[in-house]
């Protein structure tokens, strides 16, 4: 298979502790794109050894950031990654047999996640997201804090992974999920949805079973319940802050 048929692209900030595992991995793919929102350390000096297609667009939203460099992107084939992600090498040849033989859209890939530094157990369920797939059938529909690309043709679930360092300590994990709380409820206000007291009272124990006991982080002991707890943190946070918002609006 020719190489030159696969576009990688990653959108940045900040990510010297990563982006060189990312872009190792798929450094034999014909392009490189990266979109940075204003790194202050060494992201842009490591990506430059790996491509020259690296572009600037300030922060707007994960999804927005997503569409403009999904937009740059030259083939057909697409591959979507963030920095602290890393493609094994079974998904790697599993998306160049498919650029190949065009059996399908696009891959929704597994996601094998890392949490305090240590690998999360094989029998927690696994997150799965489509990353791999043509561009021409493509469209992010999301453009708010949490993107989702919406592929119109056949998927295929795959076999290899995509390892997800997500190893922050739990200081800037609980900052990011106050940053995305924020967000997610000020879109929601936005759209007229309103807090319920019922939410209020049961998201958190229901956030906590599904993360804890339905999605099997049990099987990661301590620091599954750590991630549990802190899932559900940010569910009641959400909810808490739309209720906040919905009384702001009723006293103007």
């Amino acid at each position: 298979m020719s190489k030159n048929n696969i576009s990688v692209y990653i959108i940045c900030m900040n990510e010297e502790k990563h982006i060189k595992r990312a872009l190792e991995a798929v450094k034999e793919f014909d392009e490189i794109i990266i979109v940075d929102s204003g790194s202050t350390d060494n992201t842009l000096e490591i990506a430059k050894q790996y491509t020259n297609k690296i572009y600037y667009k300030k922060w707007e939203g994960e999804g927005i950031q997503k569409a403009y460099a999904l937009s740059l992107c030259s083939n057909e084939w697409v591959l979507n990654l963030d920095a602290d992600e890393e493609v094994d090498e079974e998904l790697k040849e599993e998306i160049k047999k498919l650029a190949d033989e065009n059996y399908c859209d696009g891959l929704d890939i597994k996601f094998l996640e890392y949490y305090m530094g240590k690998k999360s157990s094989d029998l927690v369920k696994k997150n799965t997201h489509i990353r791999f797939f043509k561009k021409s059938k493509a469209e992010y529909k999301n453009l708010g804090v949490h993107s989702q690309v919406s592929v119109n043709g056949k998927i295929n679930i795959s076999k290899g992974v995509i390892h997800h360092f997500s190893d922050k300590y739990i200081h800037e994990l609980v900052m990011k999920n106050n940053n995305y709380s924020t967000l997610v409820s000020f879109q929601k206000d936005k759209k007229n949805k309103k807090a319920s007291f019922l939410k209020l009272l049961f998201i958190f124990p229901l956030a906590f079973i599904k993360s804890f006991f339905l999605r099997r982080n049990i099987f990661n002991g301590k620091r599954g319940f750590i991630i549990s707890f802190i899932n559900a943190f940010y569910a009641f946070l959400k909810e808490a802050k739309l209720y906040e918002l919905n009384n702001k609006s009723e006293e103007k």
